[in-house]
C-alpha cells in the first residue's frame, strides 16, 4: 500500500524521557521510515514547545495545540456529554479542524491512534486502515483506583472506568488492530469485548545503546560505598507517588534495621507533596527533575520498583536492566517483561519480602552482579526496539518491503 499516514498521540513524542513518551517517539520514527507522517498531538508545557522543532523535522506536517482545559472543565464537560474525563480533558477544536483538513488534502491511507484518549479524532466515517495503540487497558486502572479510594473520588475513579471499559470496546471493535503493551494487558482487553477484530501485543523496547552502564559515570552522591536504592519515574503519577511512599515508610526501615547506611533516592519530575514530604525521613533524597537518569541508574547497588499498581510494561524496569543494575520488584511491576526471577530480576510480593530480600542481596554482591549481567545480556538479545517493531509496515498495511523512498 502506499500513500501517507496520520499520526495521532495525546503528548509529543519528544524528547523521549518518560514512558508514554518514550514508546510514542520509537514508533512515531519506525513510521517515517515507511511514509510521509502527519502527526497530531498537544502540548502540555512551555518545555513541549522547545521540542518542537523536533517533531517539524520529523513530521511531513504537524499540529501542537496546547493542552490547557483546566480539570473542572473538562469533568463538567464530562458530564454533560457522558463520556469519561480522559477524553473531555484531551478534546481540542484546533487539533479536530486540523485533522479534518489534513485528511481533506493529504493522501492519508492510515491512522496510528497512540492511546485511547485520541481516538476522538478519527472520524466515525472513516474507511481506511486504522491501528490503535491502547497501551494499557485504562479502565482497569481505574478500577483498582475506585477500590483503593472512598467517597467521591471513588465514585469520580468507579464511574472513569465504566465509561472508558466502553471506548475501549468501541475503539477494538472499529480497528483493523489493537495493540497493547504485553500479552497480559491484550489478553485482558479479549476478555472485555466480543466486537475487536485483532488484539495483540507490541511490546516496548529499548535503547540498549543509550542505556549502557559503559557510557555514564555514577551520580556523585552515590558514590560513597553505602547502599543505595532507586527508584525513577514521573512522581505526580498516583502509582509511582504510592510505590515510593510504600518503601520509604514500609520497607527501607527494615532494610536500615540490617544495613544502617541504607539510602533511597527518588528521581524524577514533577514530585507531589506527599513525595516532598518523605525527605523529612531517615536516609530519603528527593531529587526531582534531572537532565538524565542514567547517573543515579548506575550508582544505584539496587533499582526497586515496588508498584501495586501497574498496567503493562514498566521502562524504569528495562532501562535498570539494560544498564546492568540489579532490580527488585513486585510481581506488578515485573508483568510483561520475560525475565526470570533469581536469574534476570528478583521479584518480591510483599513489604516483608523486600526487605528480607534487598538484605540478602546487599549481603551477596556477586550474586546481585551477576543478575545484573544476566538482565543486560538478556536485554540485549531479545529486547531491542528495531525487534520489537519489525512487524510494524504490516500493521499498518504496508508491505514489509516497503520504505519512504519506495512510496
Amino acid at each position: 500500500m502506499s500513500g501517507e499516514i496520520l499520526f495521532l498521540a495525546h503528548r509529543l513524542p519528544f524528547p523521549p524521557d518518560r514512558g508514554d513518551k518514550i514508546r510514542s517517539h520509537h514508533i512515531l520514527k519506525a513510521l517515517a521510515e515507511l511514509a510521509p507522517v502527519h502527526v497530531g498531538c498537544l502540548a502540555d508545557t512551555h518545555e513541549d514547545k522547545e521540542h518542537e522543532g523536533e517533531l517539524e523535522a520529523l513530521a511531513a506536517t504537524h499540529c501542537m495545540p496546547w493542552r490547557s482545559k483546566p480539570v473542572s472543565v473538562a469533568g463538567f464537560e464530562a458530564l454533560v456529554r457522558r463520556e469519561p474525563v480522559s477524553l473531555a480533558a484531551f478534546r481540542s477544536q484546533d487539533l479536530q479542524d486540523w485533522v479534518r483538513v489534513t485528511l481533506a488534502q493529504r493522501d492519508i491511507r492510515a491512522i496510528y491512534v497512540y492511546s485511547g484518549q485520541m481516538g476522538q479524532y478519527v472520524p466515525s466515517d472513516w474507511a481506511g486502515h486504522l491501528v490503535v495503540d491502547l497501551v494499557d487497558v485504562d479502565s482497569a486502572k481505574f478500577e483498582a483506583y475506585a477500590l483503593d479510594r472512598a467517597g467521591p473520588r471513588g465514585w469520580i475513579d468507579a464511574r472513569e472506568a465504566k465509561l472508558l471499559r466502553r471506548v475501549e470496546a468501541t475503539l477494538a471493535a472499529n480497528a483493523d488492530a489493537t495493540l497493547l503493551v504485553s500479552e497480559a494487558e491484550a489478553g485482558l482487553l479479549r476478555s472485555r469485548t466480543t466486537t475487536a477484530h485483532d488484539i495483540r501485543p507490541l511490546r516496548n523496547g529499548i535503547d540498549c545503546a543509550f542505556f549502557d552502564l559503559a557510557s555514564v559515570e555514577p551520580h556523585p552522591a552515590m558514590k560513597d560505598g553505602a547502599p543505595h536504592f532507586v527508584f525513577t519515574g514521573q512522581m505526580d503519577y498516583a502509582p509511582n507517588v504510592a510505590a515510593v511512599t510504600r518503601f520509604a515508610h514500609a520497607i527501607l526501615p527494615a532494610i536500615q534495621r540490617g544495613a544502617d547506611d541504607a539510602h533511597f533516592h527518588i528521581v524524577g519530575r514533577a514530585p507531589s507533596d506527599a513525595v516532598r514530604a518523605l525527605r523529612e525521613l531517615r536516609g530519603v533524597t528527593i531529587h526531582g527533575a534531572v537532565p538524565d537518569v542514567r547517573p543515579f541508574i548506575a550508582g544505584a547497588t539496587i533499582v526497586v520498583a515496588p508498584i501495586t499498581i501497574a498496567r503493562g510494561v514498566q521502562n524504569k524496569v528495562l532501562e535498570a536492566m539494560a544498564m546492568g543494575r540489579c532490580v527488585l520488584a513486585s510481581p506488578e511491576a515485573a508483568t510483561g517483561i520475560d525475565a526470570k526471577h533469581g536469574e534476570h530480576l528478583v521479584v518480591a510480593e510483599d513489604d516483608r519480602a523486600f526487605a528480607t530480600r534487598a538484605l540478602h542481596l546487599l549481603a551477596r554482591p556477586a550474586e546481585r552482579e551477576a543478575i545484573a549481567a544476566d538482565a543486560r545480556r538478556m536485554v540485549l538479545d531479545t529486547m531491542s526496539w528495531q525487534s520489537m517493531l519489525c512487524d510494524l509496515p504490516r500493521l499498518m498495511g504496508f508491505g514489509n518491503d516497503h520504505s519512504r523512498d519506495a512510496a
